[in-house]
């Protein structure tokens, strides 16, 4: 992917420090990011983070407004590379699911699956119900990769840190962003 465009969305599900990881190792990698955050995506970023909207937007090269429908993410004409969402919480998955752009980051992620271009859901949810796992396969089938952010304890993990970063340089991987380091098993 080199030196690309990457649209991130943040959304309420627990777990904002992986979209904050994701836009700041993407940014470092050399990516523009475009950052798209719910109403509960910033609460959520607020309560685990402790980040207010303008410091989560700050993370980014390009913030856009949930309902800011007519922004340039929104068209398939915008040569964005990749789309990742991170935390997806199961409205949101279930919107994609089904085709409701009623904001700007499910719009988003649906020009992502109509263009065939890389869709990363990070979904967070435990237990899944029968309607999560009806909502993943329909992404899946339309090409989207569902990835929940599971830990690689393999790889025998020191701290929570470790754990996510391990989490998002293997998300960063899937969407085909050079200089991406996931640690890979090496057997045993």
């Amino acid at each position: 992917m080199g030196a690309s465009r990457l649209v991130v969305g943040l959304t309420g599900a627990s777990g904002a420090i992986y979209g904050t990881r994701l836009l700041q190792r993407a940014k470092a990698l050399g990516a523009e990011t475009h950052l798209v955050a719910t109403p509960a995506g910033v609460l959520n970023a607020h309560h685990e983070l402790g980040l207010d909207r303008s410091a989560l937007e700050a993370l980014a090269d390009h913030a856009h407004a949930p309902g800011d429908v007519g922004a340039c993410i929104a068209s398939g004409s915008f040569d964005a590379a990749a789309m990742a969402v991170a935390p997806c919480s199961m409205k949101t998955l279930a919107a994609i699911a089904h085709g409701y752009g009623d904001n700007l980051l499910t719009r988003a992620a649906d020009v992502t699956l109509k263009e065939r271009r890389r869709l990363v859901l990070l979904v967070r949810e435990t237990p899944f119900n029968l309607a999560h796992l009806r909502n993943m396969t329909a992404v899946t089938e339309m090409g989207g990769i569902v990835f929940p952010p599971l830990p690689a304890f393999y790889n025998r993990p020191a701290s929570i840190d470790e754990m996510v970063d391990d989490t998002v340089e293997r998300a960063l991987a899937l969407l085909g962003l050079e200089g991406a380091r996931p640690r890979a098993w090496q057997g045993l």
